[in-house]
């Protein structure tokens, strides 16, 4: 199967399943990311508003399952970033769009450790002003094992 009738399989099963989160409690936050339609936007389209490769959409949509249980377990930022960042759609023939602060926080976890090929997710939560935190974006540093400038901790830490 391509991934063109993949990429139209998984949507729709991805936009369900993201439709039915709703909030997510973080201990960080001590409060509700909410995963609102911007986010889901986000999967599908880069940030200038070009649809993103098929092939990086179904990426992100498998990984959307660890989405919930790493915002839950997030009780420590690994990244954090504060920029101005354009808001809503272009305005009329000028093309501009209405500015605000922009706050990102990157929460991190290795998923999939029972399995042959596991990874490093990050999750990134956006913030508008002062608005409510939402669910941004999921990205991962794919496969762990294959990577030797990561070693992860064995059951003895003074293992070196």
């Amino acid at each position: 199967m391509g991934y063109l009738s993949r990429h139209k399989q998984e949507l729709p099963k991805a936009k369900v399943y993201y439709d039915g989160i709703n909030t997510v409690h973080c201990p960080y936050f001590q409060k509700d990311v909410t995963f609102n339609s911007d986010g889901f936007h986000h999967l599908r389209y880069n940030s200038i508003g070009s649809e993103r490769d098929k092939k990086a959409q179904l990426y992100k949509f498998a990984l959307l399952k660890d989405v919930v249980a790493i915002i839950e377990a997030s009780g420590t930022v690994q990244q954090y970033r504060k920029q101005l960042g354009a808001v809503g759609r272009k305005k009329g023939k000028s093309g501009l769009r209405d500015t605000n602060m922009m706050t990102y926080w990157a929460f991190e976890a290795i998923v999939g450790k029972n399995e042959p090929e596991f990874r490093r997710v990050k999750v990134i939560v956006r913030q508008i002003g002062n608005g409510e935190p939402h669910f941004w974006s999921v990205m991962s540093d794919t496969n762990l094992r294959r990577k030797s400038n990561y070693k992860l901790a064995t059951d003895d830490v003074l293992d070196d």
